[in-house]
């Protein structure tokens, strides 16, 4: 039996499909059961078999069945839910959403609250600008948040000029929508804070989303 191939000491053939080799190596188990040395060549023959068609799998010739590179996993997966794969249209998704690690989000939650927590609390700064006796300091935190955002996303991939055009993108849309929510508000007598710092506010908030969950 050992100067057979693997396919011949399990008795199938090299067109044989996993479900049938499986069930060789089952049959041959249950026949010799109390022969370890027989067993042990079955299993060598086996994995030679297995090691045989991940080969061919990575030359392309086959597509091995994911069960016959993770056997355990059989059962387990066949408990789940099949999941249907759109890989055409969730590649871009894939290439733009992050799946961040905790430090990944602390980092930017603790810089961009701190900026935030400052430009919310220098309303009467802000008040004696427009008075020409104190400059504002939001622009300098601005500017700050967005050199932050564009280290944040840098960091992940290393692709600056990706980083800087989505920084860019979030600084103008967080002060658009800033300052219109911000103007809604005050319109309403719903807010306490001026249109700049709300708008700040609100740019901080979208800086922390997008340094978090986009690469």
């Amino acid at each position: 039996m050992s100067e057979q191939n693997p396919y011949e000491q399990l008795g199938v053939t090299e067109n044989s499909s996993f479900e049938e080799i499986q069930a060789a190596k089952k049959r041959l188990f249950e026949q010799y059961g109390h022969d370890s040395a027989v067993l042990e060549t079955v299993e060598i023959a086996y994995d030679s078999i297995i090691m045989d068609r991940l080969r061919l799998r990575q030359e392309g010739k086959i597509k091995v069945p994911e069960k016959i590179r993770f056997p355990d996993r059989s059962v387990e997966k066949s408990l789940k839910v099949p999941q249907i794969v759109k890989e055409d249209s969730a590649v871009w998704l894939q290439e733009l959403i992050d799946t961040p690690s905790q430090a990944d989000i602390l980092w930017p939650t603790g810089i961009f609250l701190t900026l935030s927590a400052i430009a919310v609390f220098t309303q009467n700064e802000a008040q004696n600008a427009v008075q020409n006796t104190n400059p504002s300091i939001l622009p300098l935190l601005m500017a700050l948040g967005f050199i932050a955002n564009i280290y944040f996303l840098n960091r992940k991939e290393g692709r600056s000029g990706r980083a800087f055009l989505i920084s860019f993108v979030a600084l103008f849309a967080g002060i658009a929508l800033g300052t219109g929510l911000a103007n809604l508000l005050l319109g309403q007598g719903g807010t306490a804070l001026g249109a700049d710092q709300f708008a700040s506010a609100v740019t901080f908030c979208l800086f922390w989303l997008v340094s978090c969950f986009l690469r």
